[in-house]
């Protein structure tokens, strides 16, 4: 059974771009803020009546606040009808700032809970850790992008609360980069992994809830699922549009603008080029020492991809990769952003470097991200981006169909 908390229940059909048309649907930028209650506003407004009794887990970080920013952690430990007695949380930590391989347990410092680190020894909560509890409540702002973990933990966490018999609650929250725009391959089947828990493509324009929706399905979970849903939420629109503050969802996280950037930029980092991390505008420009920033921004001015201007720097990254040495690459700016398309610009802007660089890019490490062999194997043959586009349109239809019966906003 799946609970969707709301005065009423709204189902929205796709909007899908199709092969020619611009991969941003969503309304302009300058569209009025609205008044956006998440779902951590619609329960302390509502009285925490859908958790009322409860023994709770909270998975969340430092995203987790109400729309005058306190902590999602503080208000359920100060309410008066529900227990708050255990903490979990994903990657990068409870506070959002650590970028470190292994995260250890810890304790609350201001309610003394203790936290269980799922970015840890274990990514699934274990059920010890469950103990004592009836319900999981997920927290946690996505970016709307396939390989950013924190849908992972939410499935690995859902399929945890299914194995022992937990109720599951999502408060929900906007898809920062709207929530129209579905682009970009479809991972391959049998290839999820951590940095792709489902079958998505690399944009899927929906919101944590009706993702939970989806996995809940798609993975036949024994799970009382309830979603609290958003209030006054367009799916047209992009975060700025809210009115609610933004707060950094991880390290590099730090802006609208990197997290529109990131489906496609973010596809290059596990290659050898540095994408702007040690900098202070991370995926907002990339290089690296070997290659040369005024050819490829030539090359890349070149195609004229909307939405986008690109020059050419240097600079030299004080963390992470290349830290300390001299990088020449490419910034970009968003020049449109209606018209910009993401992941087709990162896609586009790989073929430039199988194409200009075929012995120092390392063409096979973009998979990592990409999970996609033909799409893989058209950017090593460094295809025209329409023929790239024709190794995945058929998958990402079939998704956009699949979605649709999952929606909950209009």
């Amino acid at each position: 059974m799946v609970a969707i908390v709301a005065a009423t229940t709204l189902i929205a059909s796709v909007c899908f771009a199709g092969v020619t048309a611009p991969e941003v649907s969503a309304q302009s930028a300058q569209t009025a803020k609205s008044a956006v209650l998440t779902g951590i506003d619609v329960i302390e407004r509502d009285s925490f009546r859908q958790l009322d009794g409860r023994r709770i887990g909270l998975i969340t970080n430092q995203t987790g606040i109400n729309v005058d920013g306190i902590s999602t952690i503080q208000l359920l430990h100060d309410a008066s009808n529900i227990q708050l007695r255990a903490i979990f949380s994903p990657e990068h930590g409870l506070l959002g700032k650590l970028d470190i391989p292994l995260i250890e347990n810890s304790v609350d410092s201001k309610t003394g809970i203790k936290v269980f680190s799922l970015y840890g020894s274990t990514r699934k909560p274990e059920a010890d850790m469950l103990d004592g509890l009836d319900t999981l409540v997920f927290d946690i702002q996505d970016i709307g992008t396939r390989f950013y973990t924190y849908i992972s933990t939410m499935g690995l966490a859902m399929q945890a609360a299914a194995e022992n018999n937990k109720r599951f609650v999502v408060l929900d929250r906007p898809n920062p980069i709207n929530g129209l725009t579905v682009s970009g391959p479809v991972l391959d089947e049998g290839r999820q992994s951590f940095t792709g828990f489902h079958r998505l493509p690399i944009r899927h324009g929906m919101t944590i809830g009706e993702l939970a929706r989806m996995i809940k399905a798609d993975l036949a979970l024994e799970l009382e699922l309830e979603i609290v849903q958003l209030e006054g939420w367009n799916r047209a629109g992009y975060f700025d549009t809210t009115g609610l503050p933004w707060v950094n969802p991880s390290p590099n996280m730090r802006s609208l603008t990197e997290a529109i950037l990131y489906p496609g930029i973010g596809l290059l980092e596990t290659t050898n080029l540095s994408v702007g991390r040690g900098t202070d505008t991370p995926f907002e420009l990339f290089g690296a020492p070997w290659l040369d920033g005024n050819q490829l921004a030539r090359e890349l001015k070149q195609l004229k991809l909307p939405g986008i201007s690109f020059n050419a720097i240097r600079f030299t990254p004080d963390a992470s990769k290349f830290e300390g040495e001299l990088c020449e690459g490419v910034s970009f700016r968003i020049t449109d952003r209606k018209q910009f398309e993401p992941v087709r610009s990162g896609l586009e802007i790989a073929v430039q470097f199988r194409r200009l660089y075929p012995q120092q890019w390392e063409v096979e490490s973009y998979d990592r991200l990409l999970v996609n062999a033909a799409v893989l194997d058209a950017v090593r043959q460094a295809r025209p981006y329409a023929d790239i586009q024709r190794a995945f349109v058929d998958d990402l239809q079939t998704f956009i169909g699949h979605r649709a019966g999952f929606l909950i906003y209009k």
